[in-house]
């Protein structure tokens, strides 16, 4: 999940007019409350004469020749201020107004990222210009913070908007993969106080480094000499992912040779986490070379390197849930004493990146990045040939199988004794398997996998482990320009490129006591009759043994172009920022494979698929005086479809979704800001329009049938996927309205109330189309057709959610805070598939089936509608200073009255549609075999930090 984010840099977004460059530079430091701040240190980058505040928190800097200028504020338990201005020709003095420093007290590290209220408190209210830079930081008022920090713990999304549409860069380059749109965070893991402080345009406000999408964009410079001089060690505990977390970063400063260094080191570990059988063993490592070459000239190197091995959790029913507890993981099972967990993942996938800052004159500046990524990321799971579902959880294991059995047999006036006691019998069996814990039959049973091998006629596996492999090749390049036309209208322009390649594939991991694992399909026979059934035709060896590739291996590529330029400007009470988009990409697949079923549209490369896309993004603040804000922005953009979106069965073939189009996305919002020393208040309406989506959802499907044209015959036939499925909606189009309010009233000097709403209304506004592929079916798809779903609403989020809590913070350098948060109206995205006619309507006669008349199908595909909850948070703190030394000890607690009720997400099962008979089944049963599986918050957590710095 973005996720929790602290942020200290509080003037790297704004538009020139706010600058007010002078040859004497000078600033008050205040507190939070308005006191004077003393002895501070200000650090003039890249200078020696750095100076320090008097007792009234003022300093200054005389003799500054034209230029621009970065400045470090630092004070023991106060959290450091970084801040860029830039000093005019013919100035004589420039003002930055009065800075406010914040308690470091105020923010518990909580070895995630935590969004820091650190919004500016300015007292001067005749040029209204200090407040108006807290609000160009929006991610710092009181919503963002709390809806990223206490909600965004229990997954909730402001505004509904799929991360996708977001843009994280690290040193000038995205960190947006192309293939899916995500960001593995994981690839620089455990380096919080490396990546802590990034810079946030939220939502679909424009940004001086990217233009972005819907969600947000968050970008970070790490040079070596913005860090605290010293050493910094770090100790954690807690009982979520992981158990145990140590750090050491080192900063060396900038010599007077112009170099600085900065390098850190962390481990994060837990035997096991708060999910029964998982484990996590990670590392991370950054090093950062800062060269000064003169005041215009500065270069910069970054690596990061996180290796990490961790296990993960799975979903379930409620009925699992109701017999072994939230807690309950059915990945893992005994073996030789141990846990041992079929879903591991493995990365190693370093960064290097280089970065030159080039001030070109007194007006411009360039700022131009390389960077390249590469390594692998391993995903291994159980396979199998010729035996059955080695899950716990597969449906004919649980105790609803046998018992819904009966049902089935009832309806059907079947009632031979003998098969009623069979069923029955299992019935009591399982039930009572499950409610004891057999882990014999409630966890996997590798013995008996290992003693399934052992008795193969032919020494073939039938059950063995493999990794889902990615191999990464990813090449970044950037340059960020600005031009400064004066004091109030500022240039930009971004252009960027990036060259992605990666290789997928799935290779055997262990064979679990077998000789080898059979390189043939087992269902080749049902599948293709009279086909040589092999994954690679190219390839006839039938054997394969540990590290060889198996079942699939393809690779795709992209490049794309952005070219993103940007206007800023300030007249009278306005502030005027329009940012444009031109992005052009050109995509394909080429297989490494002759997939057996799809033997000439498998093997090489695909066509190209080249996209061209367009966007305008604009920001108009109005200043009805230094304290009252109305703020719009406004955006329309297309996005292209990432590379698992074209392409609607990777593994298997080069064939793409039928009529993929670029998103368009139409999004505004408005906003009245007030912020006084003792009340901010934000107030936004916002919508957001998305056309032309296109939604993949990858699965294992069990007895699902469907009916498909045979490309070679013209035949329709029924064909039955108990594997893996690729289920694609196009043409998607949704609506995400809504209201936030956030408030921070300071009723003390040292105590203030905060308190969010959020009102959301996600709904999808038309029926798409859906098609379905697997590799049981000769076929590339099936044209499911249309799904019914306009006016459901979109899952993976609370649409309401309201939050109060109070935070005190104590002249002796302590703190506490603590908050109440209430999720309602999340729901399960729709399976698409359930909502077609394919499983309402008969396929022979193409009429619905007899007895299912409009009532129960209305209730039949009725949206899931998961409970509402509330949860009680809060944290405490203390600081000193020892000699040099300062120690920070945090902690907090989520949850703390162990709500384990609430479900924070889910999807709805496919399962085979058979007339009433299933529907009445599913639908009137109280665990139906298919049942949605989801997942649940897991209960209250904890976090302890201890944090020395000298």
């Amino acid at each position: 999940m973005i996720k929790k984010l602290s942020l200290v840099s509080l003037f790297t977004l704004l538009p020139a007019s706010y600058y007010f460059a002078q040859t004497t530079v000078s600033a008050y430091l205040k507190d939070a409350d308005g006191k004077p701040i003393e002895r501070a240190e200000v650090d003039l980058k890249g200078k020696d004469n750095d100076v320090t505040a008097d007792k009234i928190g003022y300093f200054q800097f005389v003799d500054l020749m034209p230029g621009h200028y970065q400045i470090v504020v630092t004070k023991p338990n106060y959290e450091t201020k970084v801040m860029e201005f830039d000093v005019m020709d013919n100035e004589k003095k420039k003002d930055l107004g009065t800075i406010t420093l914040y308690s470091a007290l105020t923010n518990a590290e909580q070895g995630l990222a935590i969004i820091d209220n650190s919004g500016t408190d300015d007292e001067d209210s005749s040029s209204g210009q200090a407040s108006t830079v807290g609000l160009l930081q929006s991610s710092q008022d009181v919503f963002n913070r709390i809806a990223s920090f206490d909600l965004g713990a229990y997954w909730f999304r402001p505004r509904g908007i799929d991360g996708r549409t977001s843009e994280n860069m690290m040193n000038g380059v995205s960190m947006v993969k192309s293939d899916n749109g995500n960001v593995d965070f994981s690839n620089w893991g455990g380096l919080n106080e490396i990546v802590r402080y990034p810079e946030i345009s939220t939502n679909h406000s424009p940004s001086e480094y990217a233009f972005g999408g819907a969600s947000g964009i968050i970008y970070k410079n790490t040079k070596a000499s913005e860090y605290r001089k010293g050493f910094q060690a770090t100790y954690s505990i807690t009982n979520r992912n992981y158990r145990q977390r140590v750090s050491l970063r080192y900063t060396s400063g900038m010599s007077k040779k112009g170099w600085a260094f900065t390098v850190m080191g962390a481990k994060r570990w837990a035997e096991e986490g708060i999910q029964e059988g998982t484990f996590y063993d990670a590392y991370g490592a950054y090093l950062g070379i800062e060269k000064k070459f003169n005041d215009s000239h500065t270069m910069t190197f970054n690596a990061f390197a996180s290796p990490y091995r961790r296990s993960t959790s799975s979903p379930s029913t409620q009925e699992v849930y109701d017999y072994r507890g939230v807690h309950y993981n059915s990945y893992w099972g005994w073996q030789n004493g141990e846990k041992r967990n079929e879903r591991v993942r493995k990365g190693f996938q370093p960064i290097f990146q280089l970065q030159d800052f080039w001030k070109i004159n007194k007006k411009s500046n360039l700022w131009t990045s390389v960077s390249y990524q590469f390594g692998k990321d391993k995903g291994s799971r159980l396979d199998w040939q010729n035996a059955a579902n080695p899950s716990p959880t597969y449906y004919k294991k649980l105790p609803s199988y046998y018992q819904n059995s009966i049902t089935y047999n009832a309806y059907h006036n079947n009632t031979d004794p003998a098969l009623y006691t069979e069923l029955k019998n299992g019935f009591d069996q399982a039930n009572q398997d499950w409610i004891n814990n057999n882990q014999e039959v409630t966890q996997i049973n590798w013995n008996n996998l290992y003693a399934a091998n052992r008795n193969s006629a032919d020494g073939s596996a039938k059950y063995f482990l493999v990794n889902d492999v990615s191999d990464d090749k990813i090449l970044n390049a950037a340059t960020h320009y600005t031009y400064n036309f004066n004091d109030k209208t500022r240039f930009l322009l971004n252009v960027s490129y990036q060259n992605f390649k990666s290789e997928y594939y799935r290779e055997i991991n262990d064979l679990l006591g077998a000789s080898y694992a059979l390189n043939v399909d087992p269902f080749a026979d049902s599948n293709k009759p009279l086909s040589s059934g092999f994954y690679n035709m190219n390839d006839s060896e039938t054997q394969k043994r540990e590290g060889d590739k198996i079942n699939y291996n393809y690779i795709l590529r992209r490049q794309e172009v952005k070219v993103n330029p940007g206007l800023k400007l300030s007249t009278g009470q306005f502030d005027v920022f329009a940012s444009a988009l031109f992005n052009y990409s050109t995509s394909n697949r080429e297989g490494l494979f002759q997939n057996y079923l799809y033997p000439n549209n498998s093997f090489g490369e695909s066509k190209d698929f080249n996209y061209l896309n367009y966007g305008l993004k604009g920001q108009v603040i109005y200043r009805l005086n230094g304290r009252n804000f109305f703020v719009y922005n406004g955006a329309y953009f297309s996005q292209a479809p990432f590379l698992e979106d074209i392409f609607i069965n990777p593994r298997a073939n080069n064939y793409s979704v039928p009529n993929i189009k670029n998103a368009v996305v139409s999004a505004n919002d408005i906003s009245y800001v007030m912020s006084t020393p003792f009340l901010k208040l934000r107030a936004t309406a916002y919508i957001v329009n998305t056309q032309n989506d296109t939604n993949v959802q990858r699965f294992f499907a069990d007895g699902l049938t469907i009916s498909v044209d045979n490309t070679d015959t013209g035949a329709s036939e029924d064909k039955t996927a108990s594997a893996f499925v690729t289920q694609t909606m196009s043409n998607v189009s949704k609506r995400n309205m809504g209201a936030e309010l956030g408030v921070d009233v300071k009723i003390l000097p040292t105590l203030s109330l905060q308190g969010v709403a959020s009102w959301g209304d996600y709904k999808y506004t038309n029926n798409p189309n859906v098609y379905i592929s697997s590799d049981v079916m000769s076929t590339p798809y099936a044209n499911l057709g249309t799904a019914y779903i306009k006016d459901f609403k979109v899952g993976g989020t609370a649409q309401k959610a309201f939050s109060a809590g109070f935070r005190y913070n104590s002249p002796k350098y302590w703190w506490f805070g603590a908050s109440w948060n209430y999720m309602d109206d999340n729901n399960l995205d729709p399976s698409a598939i359930l909502r077609t006619d394919e499983f309402i309507q008969n396929n022979n006669s193409s009429t619905p089936y007899v007895n299912l008349d409009d009532p129960k199908i209305e209730r039949y595909m009725r949206q899931a509608q998961l409970p509402s909850s509330f949860f009680v948070n809060a944290n405490v703190g203390k600081s000193w200073m020892l000699g040099k030394y300062y120690v920070l000890i945090s902690g907090s607690v989520n949850n703390i009255l162990d709500n384990i009720k609430y479900i924070t997400g889910g999807f709805e099962q496919i399962r085979s549609s058979n007339g009433t008979v299933d529907f009445e089944n599913d639908f009137n049963s109280k665990n139906p075999n298919f049942a949605p599986k989801y997942w649940y918050t897991q209960g209250r957590s904890y976090f302890v930090n201890l944090q020395v710095r000298f």
